[in-house]
Protein backbone atom coordinates (compact mmCIF):
# COMPACT_ATOMS: atom_id res chain seq x y z
CA UNK A 1 0.00 0.00 0.00
CA UNK A 2 1.19 3.50 -0.79
CA UNK A 3 0.77 6.90 0.99
CA UNK A 4 0.28 10.76 -1.29
CA UNK A 5 -0.16 13.24 0.62
CA UNK A 6 -2.05 16.26 -0.47
CA UNK A 7 -2.69 20.45 1.06
CA UNK A 8 -5.44 21.85 0.22
CA UNK A 9 -5.49 25.68 1.18
CA UNK A 10 -9.43 26.55 2.33
CA UNK A 11 -9.01 29.45 -0.46
CA UNK A 12 -8.18 27.06 -3.32
CA UNK A 13 -8.81 28.18 -6.59
CA UNK A 14 -9.81 24.27 -7.26
CA UNK A 15 -6.33 23.34 -9.11
CA UNK A 16 -5.28 21.63 -6.07
CA UNK A 17 -8.24 19.96 -5.96
CA UNK A 18 -8.65 18.91 -9.66
CA UNK A 19 -5.22 17.51 -9.01
CA UNK A 20 -6.68 15.50 -6.10
CA UNK A 21 -9.96 14.42 -8.28
CA UNK A 22 -7.58 13.36 -10.93
CA UNK A 23 -5.62 10.99 -8.50
CA UNK A 24 -8.82 9.58 -6.49
CA UNK A 25 -10.60 8.61 -9.87
CA UNK A 26 -7.21 6.68 -11.33
CA UNK A 27 -5.97 5.18 -8.41
CA UNK A 28 -7.48 2.00 -6.53
CA UNK A 29 -8.13 4.02 -3.29
CA UNK A 30 -8.34 1.77 0.51
CA UNK A 31 -8.56 4.75 2.78
CA UNK A 32 -9.14 8.01 2.91
CA UNK A 33 -8.11 10.55 6.27
CA UNK A 34 -8.44 14.34 5.98
CA UNK A 35 -7.96 17.41 8.44
CA UNK A 36 -8.22 20.71 8.54
CA UNK A 37 -5.25 22.53 10.11
CA UNK A 38 -3.79 25.91 9.85
CA UNK A 39 -0.47 27.44 9.42
CA UNK A 40 1.57 30.86 8.59
CA UNK A 41 0.23 30.98 5.15
CA UNK A 42 -3.69 30.26 6.56
CA UNK A 43 -5.91 27.20 6.65
CA UNK A 44 -5.72 24.52 4.90
CA UNK A 45 -7.11 20.96 4.18
CA UNK A 46 -4.61 17.94 4.82
CA UNK A 47 -5.07 14.85 3.24
CA UNK A 48 -3.53 11.64 3.52
CA UNK A 49 -4.71 8.64 0.83
CA UNK A 50 -3.98 5.41 1.28
CA UNK A 51 -3.92 3.63 -2.57
CA UNK A 52 -2.95 0.31 -3.94
CA UNK A 53 -0.28 0.83 -6.82
CA UNK A 54 -2.13 -0.42 -9.37
CA UNK A 55 -3.79 2.27 -11.36
CA UNK A 56 -6.33 2.24 -14.02
CA UNK A 57 -7.94 4.26 -17.12
CA UNK A 58 -10.90 5.96 -16.01
CA UNK A 59 -12.21 6.71 -19.35
CA UNK A 60 -11.76 2.42 -20.21
CA UNK A 61 -13.27 1.62 -17.04
CA UNK A 62 -16.10 3.60 -17.53
CA UNK A 63 -16.90 2.76 -20.98
CA UNK A 64 -17.31 -1.54 -19.62
CA UNK A 65 -21.07 -1.30 -18.24
CA UNK A 66 -22.26 -4.99 -17.30
CA UNK A 67 -25.84 -5.58 -17.60
CA UNK A 68 -26.15 -7.67 -14.21
CA UNK A 69 -29.71 -8.56 -15.05
CA UNK A 70 -28.33 -10.66 -17.84
CA UNK A 71 -25.09 -11.86 -15.73
CA UNK A 72 -27.21 -13.02 -13.19
CA UNK A 73 -30.22 -15.38 -12.60
CA UNK A 74 -33.66 -13.86 -11.64
CA UNK A 75 -33.37 -14.68 -7.61
CA UNK A 76 -29.67 -13.71 -7.88
CA UNK A 77 -30.83 -10.53 -9.69
CA UNK A 78 -33.45 -9.73 -6.97
CA UNK A 79 -30.93 -9.80 -4.24
CA UNK A 80 -28.70 -7.97 -6.05
CA UNK A 81 -31.10 -5.26 -6.49
CA UNK A 82 -32.10 -5.30 -2.77
CA UNK A 83 -28.32 -4.71 -1.85
CA UNK A 84 -27.72 -1.71 -4.23
CA UNK A 85 -30.78 -0.42 -2.33
CA UNK A 86 -29.08 -0.85 0.82
CA UNK A 87 -25.71 0.43 -0.64
CA UNK A 88 -27.78 3.54 -1.36
CA UNK A 89 -29.10 4.15 2.02
CA UNK A 90 -25.47 3.23 3.63
CA UNK A 91 -23.26 6.12 1.50
CA UNK A 92 -26.41 8.70 2.12
CA UNK A 93 -26.04 7.97 5.83
CA UNK A 94 -22.15 7.81 5.72
CA UNK A 95 -21.74 10.51 3.35
CA UNK A 96 -19.82 8.45 0.81
CA UNK A 97 -20.15 7.66 -2.78
CA UNK A 98 -21.79 4.30 -3.31
CA UNK A 99 -18.89 2.64 -5.30
CA UNK A 100 -17.00 3.00 -1.38
CA UNK A 101 -19.26 1.05 0.15
CA UNK A 102 -19.06 -1.95 -2.29
CA UNK A 103 -18.75 -1.55 -6.26
CA UNK A 104 -21.54 -3.55 -8.01
CA UNK A 105 -18.93 -6.53 -9.28
CA UNK A 106 -18.95 -7.09 -5.19
CA UNK A 107 -22.61 -6.49 -4.49
CA UNK A 108 -23.25 -9.40 -7.28
CA UNK A 109 -20.62 -11.43 -5.24
CA UNK A 110 -22.64 -11.13 -2.42
CA UNK A 111 -25.93 -11.64 -4.17
CA UNK A 112 -24.49 -14.97 -4.68
CA UNK A 113 -23.66 -16.10 -1.42
CA UNK A 114 -26.45 -18.13 0.35
CA UNK A 115 -25.56 -16.49 3.88
CA UNK A 116 -23.57 -13.36 4.07
CA UNK A 117 -21.39 -13.28 6.63
CA UNK A 118 -18.15 -11.78 7.81
CA UNK A 119 -16.20 -14.56 6.46
CA UNK A 120 -17.80 -15.10 3.41
CA UNK A 121 -17.33 -10.99 2.65
CA UNK A 122 -14.03 -11.19 3.26
CA UNK A 123 -13.90 -13.74 0.44
CA UNK A 124 -14.74 -12.05 -1.77
CA UNK A 125 -12.22 -10.19 -4.29
CA UNK A 126 -11.83 -6.55 -3.47
CA UNK A 127 -13.66 -6.39 -0.01
CA UNK A 128 -10.97 -6.20 2.91
CA UNK A 129 -11.28 -5.78 6.77
CA UNK A 130 -11.29 -2.21 6.58
CA UNK A 131 -14.49 -2.52 4.60
CA UNK A 132 -16.22 -5.37 6.31
CA UNK A 133 -15.50 -3.18 10.08
CA UNK A 134 -17.44 -0.35 7.98
CA UNK A 135 -20.54 -2.11 6.15
CA UNK A 136 -20.52 -5.41 6.93
CA UNK A 137 -23.34 -4.87 10.14
CA UNK A 138 -25.49 -3.00 7.26
CA UNK A 139 -25.79 -6.24 5.25
CA UNK A 140 -25.58 -8.66 6.79
CA UNK A 141 -29.43 -10.65 7.67
CA UNK A 142 -30.56 -10.07 11.80
CA UNK A 143 -31.11 -13.22 13.31
CA UNK A 144 -34.90 -12.15 14.19
CA UNK A 145 -35.64 -11.63 10.30
CA UNK A 146 -35.06 -13.86 8.00
CA UNK A 147 -34.52 -10.98 4.86
CA UNK A 148 -30.95 -11.01 3.44
CA UNK A 149 -30.44 -7.29 3.92
CA UNK A 150 -30.68 -5.55 7.06
CA UNK A 151 -32.11 -2.40 7.21
CA UNK A 152 -30.16 0.91 7.45
CA UNK A 153 -30.50 1.64 11.43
Amino acid sequence: MQIKLFTIPVGDSGAALQEMNLFLKSHKIQEVEQKLTSNDNGAVWCFCVRYLEETFNVASASRQKVDYRQLLDEPTFRKFSLLRGVRKQVAAKEGVSAFIVFTDEELAELAKLEEITVESMLGIKGIGEKTVERFAHYFIAKPETNETAGSVT
